[in-house]
């Protein structure tokens, strides 16, 4: 039998998915980052190789086409070029789509239907397509200047709020006190220390804090309260610019979501819905997840008349 492989690449580990030709024999397995900027291109490629080797596959099938998506992919060219050569070495003569992972991820939380998929997680970026085909993606540049309304990007400012209240600058509320007590201070100015000891070269970590800003504003901070809304706000302009590049005309247009900063729930669910549906758009759950939509991306570019089957069998699996 033949088989199609998809390949959802993350910052710490990487899910694999994989179907027969019929959307039968559907399995999965996962491995390591598949961030080749921190781990290094061969490293990555290998770690992905070896864990499909790990599929059950039979003596008699082969691999007729591997959807991958991965990070930092179409953000540099030489590094491209340099994981595209490394991609069709370790699996040479089988057909490859590569693209970025936030196409995945789309992929799998609308279905492959035109729209948008906004991902907030450590860092926040959206793709979408619209009937045409066209594709656009915003956000996701770097935590260091964007990455605007992610986890990240909140634990910074629950960072700068902290400050602020603790000298003054700020009436101080909830969030002063849930600070101080989640990290033990016993002394403000231990604050300082303390992340550049343990947070700021840490990219998750520094996410991590976002989660004192929710506990914050379920304990009734109005500043982290504004947080939340400031952070819908800017998942909606990721929206806003995709649906002006490529002309989503079609209305409502669908906009899907996931990532880790969703989890909050009412903190920012209702801010971003009404945000979405005053740009024309309405929030839809994620059909499948981001492994789902690089296999649906994958029978898409090399077996598209086993979509129907592959999306049934997917749709199956998920009730």
């Amino acid at each position: 039998m033949q088989y199609y492989i998809g390949v959802d690449g993350g910052g710490t580990k990487t899910a694999i998915a994989a179907a027969g030709q019929d959307a039968s024999a559907l399995a999965f397995t996962k491995t390591g980052s598949a961030s080749w900027r921190e781990y290094g291109i061969a490293n990555v490629v290998n770690n992905i190789k070896q864990a499909i080797e790990t599929l059950p596959f039979g003596k008699e099938d082969s691999i007729a086409g591997i959807a991958f998506g991965l990070p930092c992919y179409g953000e540099s060219v030489e590094g491209d070029q340099e994981l595209e050569q490394a991609l069709h070495g370790a699996f040479s003569g089988i057909p490859l789509y590569i693209t970025n992972d936030v196409e995945v991820g789309w992929a799998g939380s609308l279905g492959l239907l035109p729209g948008v998929n906004v991902v907030a997680g450590t860092g926040a970026i959206a793709f979408g397509k619209n009937q045409a085909g066209k594709a656009a993606r915003s956000g996701g540049w770097s935590e260091f200047f964007g990455d605007e309304g992610s986890c990240y990007w909140l634990g910074r400012r629950v960072m700068e709020l902290f400050s602020k209240q603790s000298d003054g600058r700020m009436e101080r509320d909830a969030l002063y006190e849930t600070v101080r007590s989640a990290l033990a201070l016993t002394n403000d100015f231990d604050f300082i220390d303390l992340m550049h000891d343990a947070y700021i070269n840490q990219r998750d970590k520094v996410a991590s804090l976002q989660i004192l800003g929710m506990q914050a504003a379920l304990a009734g901070s109005k500043s982290a309260k504004a947080l939340y809304v400031e952070a819908a706000a800017e998942l909606c302009l990721l929206v806003r610019a995709i649906r002006d590049n490529i002309s989503l005309e079609n209305e409502p247009f669908l906009v899907s979501y996931t990532g880790g900063l969703f989890q909050v729930g009412d903190l920012i669910l209702p801010q971003f819905t009404k945000g979405i549906a005053e740009l024309g758009g309405k929030v839809a759950l994620p059909q499948f997840g981001p492994a789902e939509g690089a296999l649906l991306l994958a029978f898409s570019e090399f077996h598209p008349d086993g979509l129907p089957q592959l999306q049934a069998c997917l749709k199956h699996k998920e009730s």
